[in-house]
């Protein structure tokens, strides 16, 4: 942002050098990146945050210099000439988008002449890099230079019915910029319309149809609010950019607008003639409210490290215009004016306090003292957690908490009516706050599988939100999300693992469920306790995903229930004196009896010695009749007072064949 000096003495007295003002401005927020001599001028180039909108004029800088320096700010008057004609007969203002226009100002201007610019006012524009129009154009751009509020003039003879409507634009319609530009206009873009077209697009720039030119000779003068998510969008999608747009984008102050709008149409009556139609055309749906936040002096102290008395605080926040009112000895209440958009927080009052007093002034140690603090239970368990995916080969991914509805309806089975959304424009597409981290990992299995990587495992650990009927907030909670390109015994592999890092005893079950998403679902039990849910990949949701060629298993596990296991010490037992013996055997059951069926058999015969039961696998074809399937398990017996011998584990594996016959009409596999 360049400022001209010359320009500044408008505002503020001083007697400082360029040099010294660019060092005082940059040591409260607002480097400098040159300072250069322009004619009889001086001009320093400052680099304007994209929070301080409020300094993209200067009054802007002009209110920071007077504040650094204890000075006070002059505002120029305005004496704008008027007819007796009623601004508000002439001319009508609708915004159809109330919540992309807060408010819009419209005034007209009669009886001007289009020329060349006073040399005062061209002189100061060209120090600051814009070039000269005409006497209208360089008010407007002159009047966007000094108050950071970008306006607009429209040839009025050229508005069809002398009426302004902010909408959003129509497909198929479209528009020429004053730039030359052909824009071809969509639902996603805010213009400003007469009664028959698009005339203008919305804080971007102007059509060239209803410019100003040598013929016009009445003006109807523009100063307004437009979101700056709208502005961007539309800019960036025209590949148009303006010293408005810039502007519009980094929030403009929508209470001093018809200010704004009174001191741009004084400066055209001043370089072009003509008469202000009496009052304004002022569309305001809503109006906001003051905003005020709270600061401790306690607060201070500790983020600052400086003992600082009340007097001082009130004094610097009263310089900046925050209108402080001390409430009690350590709490003052500031009430934030409408220009700075960036102060919302205790926090934000405190950083102003120590720019404006100087980060100079604040004590510098030599040192820096860092206290350790043990992991809490919470950290320790996602250390564990961690820990045990890293090792079994899976990659922790971090994605955003919205999905779109698509994902949102295939993975939970509900509809957008169903789920927390944000109204917010930045998230149009996918702005559902997402009911589980499968959705999320499934699309970062796609990405991963088109981008041709192999094996891919991977897992989440991130809040899901679900609406909790009867509550105004969401049911949050924590869950671990696991995907895997393996199948199913793998995630259910991994599921054990982490049980039993926190508990060696823990059983984990799987029940069969039904879930949207999966062709075959379960419901995961830890120790009896519903844990989650776990599945395998539908074709619906595979050809919805274009996965092709492969599939994919995951699971979902509930953060407090691995929790509530930690409590607790530790058992630990001492290593085995004696060996074990290991027996395999392959039972051909009915294909509809699962793993569970088989391990609670085997537990009904299990002897003392049985130290676990694991799966090993599943065969199907010859010679095993159709219907029928093989399935392979591994026992380990032991014991722990003496060696076993082959004929006692025989005898053992005799009673578990029994109760498999009896519970499951098993039969020993032998060929």
């Amino acid at each position: 942002m360049k400022i001209s000096l010359n320009w500044l003495r408008d505002y503020v007295d001083f007697d400082l050098s360029a040099q010294q003002i660019g060092s005082l401005l940059s040591d409260r927020g607002f480097p400098f990146e040159s300072i250069e001599t322009v004619g009889s001028d001086t001009v320093i180039d400052f680099e304007i945050t994209s929070n301080r909108g409020d300094c993209l004029g200067h009054i802007g800088i002009a209110r920071e210099l007077a504040a650094a320096t204890g000075k006070t700010i002059k505002l120029p008057k305005i004496e704008l000439p008027t007819s007796e004609r009623d601004c508000a007969t002439m001319v009508q203002v609708e915004i159809a988008e109330p919540a992309l226009c807060g408010r819009y100002t419209a005034r007209v201007i009669e009886g001007v002449k289009i020329g060349p610019t006073p040399d005062w006012m061209k002189t100061r524009l060209e120090a600051v890099g814009l070039r000269s129009v005409n006497n209208v154009v360089d008010a407007t751009n002159y009047a966007m230079m000094e108050t950071g509020q970008p306006p607009h003039a429209f040839d009025f003879a050229k508005i069809d019915g002398a009426k302004i409507v902010v909408r959003k634009g129509i497909a198929g319609e479209r528009i020429t910029a004053i730039d030359g530009s052909k824009c071809d206009l969509n639902p996603a873009m805010l213009v400003i319309a007469d009664k028959s077209r698009p005339v203008a697009l919305a804080g971007v720039m102007g059509g060239l149809d209803s410019e100003v030119s040598d013929s016009t000779t009445a003006i109807l003068l523009e100063d307004a609010h437009f979101a700056p998510l709208t502005v961007r969008t539309t800019s960036r999608k025209l590949g148009i950019k303006s010293d408005a747009c810039y502007r519009f984008e980094r929030v403009v102050d929508i209470e001093n607008i018809d200010w704004a709008s009174q001191r741009t149409a004084h400066l055209i009556t001043m370089v072009a003639g003509g008469l202000a139609a009496k009052g304004v055309v002022d569309a305001y749906p809503q109006k906001p409210t003051a905003k005020t936040v709270s600061l401790r002096l306690s607060r201070l102290k500790a983020l600052l490290g400086i003992e600082v008395k009340q007097s001082q605080v009130l004094a610097v926040l009263s310089a900046l215009g925050l209108d402080p009112q001390a409430k009690a000895e350590d709490l003052l209440t500031c009430t934030i004016p409408t220009w700075r958009n960036d102060l919302y927080r205790e926090a934000d009052l405190i950083e102003e306090f120590a720019r404006l007093h100087g980060f100079d002034k604040l004590p510098i140690q030599g040192r820096i003292c860092i206290d350790v603090v043990s992991p809490d239970e919470r950290q320790r368990l996602l250390g564990v957690v961690r820990n045990t995916l890293n090792a079994a080969g899976f990659y922790e991914t971090i994605s955003v908490t919205f999905v779109d509805d698509v994902i949102a309806k295939l993975f939970s089975g509900v509809d957008r009516a169903g789920h927390l959304a944000v109204t917010d424009v930045s998230r149009k597409s996918a702005n559902l706050l997402r009911q589980n981290l499968i959705g999320s990992l499934a699309q970062c299995f796609r990405t991963n599988l088109h981008a041709k990587n192999a094996d891919i495992d991977l897992y989440e650990i991130a809040d899901t939100f679900k609406p909790a009927p009867g509550e105004k907030l969401p049911l949050q909670q924590t869950m671990v999300g696991i995907i895997s390109q393996g199948d199913l015994r793998k995630i259910r592999g991994v599921i054990e693992a982490i049980a039993r890092m926190l508990d060696r005893d823990a059983k984990v079950e799987f029940a069969s469920a039904q879930l949207p998403w999966a062709s075959a679902g379960a419901q995961v039990t830890i120790n009896s306790i519903p844990a989650g849910f776990a599945g395998i990949a539908s074709k619906e949701v595979l050809d919805a995903l274009d996965i092709k060629n492969t599939s994919f298993a995951g699971a979902e596990i509930d953060f407090s229930v691995l929790g509530n296991m930690q409590a607790g010490a530790k058992k630990i037992k001492p290593i085995p004196r004696f060996p074990a013996i290991d027996r395999d055997l392959s039972i051909i059951v009915d294909e509809d009896k699962r793993w569970v069926d088989i391990e609670t058999a085997v537990g009904k015969a299990a002897p003392k010695e049985l130290e676990n039961v694991n799966f090993v696998g599943i065969y199907r074809g010859k010679p095993v009749a159709a219907g029928k399937k093989s399935v392979t398990l591994s026992l380990r017996f032991r014991n722990d007072e003496g060696t076993l011998t082959h004929e006692m584990v025989d005898s053992f594996q005799n009673v578990i064949l029994q109760q498999l016959a009896q519970s499951l009409d098993a039969q020993l596999r032998t060929a």
